[in-house]
């Protein structure tokens, strides 16, 4: 089987501690549930994550070098 997480053209996604999400939502204002979503299940989700816990996705952008998004993982 091939492991789609170590394609060049999957941005990097890593689950997120705690204290470094608290700061993100509260610089935007938002709950945790108002985060994208992303299955548990979807091949480029890290193994280790877990139900409930936010994915960091960095992504390489034209205009600002990189972009980080967040997803918060579900069943």
């Amino acid at each position: 089987m091939v492991d789609v997480s170590a394609h060049e053209l999957v941005p990097e996604h890593e689950v997120v501690d705690e204290a470094a999400l608290e700061d993100v939502l509260d610089e935007y204002d938002i709950k945790r549930t108002d985060l994208p979503k992303i299955k548990q299940s979807d091949p480029a989700c890290p193994d280790e994550a877990t139900v409930g816990e936010v994915v960091e996705i960095v992504r390489d952008s034209r205009t600002t070098d990189t972009a980080i998004t967040y997803r918060l993982v579900v069943d």
